[in-house]
């Protein structure tokens, strides 16, 4: 397991070679978007119609920040279930996206279209969303504003710490993990 400090703009050329453990350090830009936000990108998609941001090379922080308190950039912005977005994953995976971060194990079909695209799946703790929102450093709604704190958010992070738990070539950190604790019990 290593330690990566990346730029997010490296994503693209880095994603393949992260694997399953390493921590992440990112800085740069971040795009929020849960399931809602999700299905719309996924309809532009079909209806060839533009989408909020560039996929290529983007991560997806899948995120619903709260409102920020005075002289705060953003309020509390933990994580939240990835799975809600396991049906348009591989779809925004194909089109050149690079990185998921969110909570809990991905599907298979995820799985397969991270290794068709050189993509990784990064968990960030839950429940520490208060502390998360320390690395960001400006938020600007780019699309979806009537979704709330489900809009499309584009943040700009600075030292924002992720674990790789789901890699390209099949290391998945929830499988692994089961195995290995229950080879302790033997």
């Amino acid at each position: 397991m290593a330690h990566y400090d990346l730029k997010t703009e490296q994503l693209k050329e880095m994603a393949s070679r992260l694997r399953a453990g390493d921590t992440v350090t990112l800085t740069g830009m971040v795009y929020t978007a849960r399931d809602a936000a999700h299905k719309r990108i996924v309809a532009a998609m079909d209806a060839g119609e533009s989408l909020p941001f560039d996929l290529d090379g983007a991560a997806i922080y899948y995120a619903g920040p709260t409102p920020a308190k005075p002289g705060q950039v953003i309020g509390s912005v933990g994580p939240t279930t990835s799975g809600r977005m396991d049906p348009f994953a591989p779809r925004l995976l194909d089109a050149g996206l690079s990185c998921m971060i969110g909570k809990g194990v991905r599907s298979q079909a995820v799985q397969d279209a991270m290794a068709r695209n050189g993509g990784v799946y990064m968990v960030a703790i839950g429940g520490a969303g208060a502390a998360k929102a320390a690395s960001i450093k400006n938020v600007e709604v780019i699309a979806y504003d009537e979704l709330g704190c489900e809009s499309v958010k584009r943040l700009t992070v600075e030292n924002f710490t992720a674990i790789v738990s789901q890699d390209c070539v099949g290391g998945n950190l929830y499988r692994e993990g089961v195995e290995a604790y229950k080879k302790q019990g033997d």
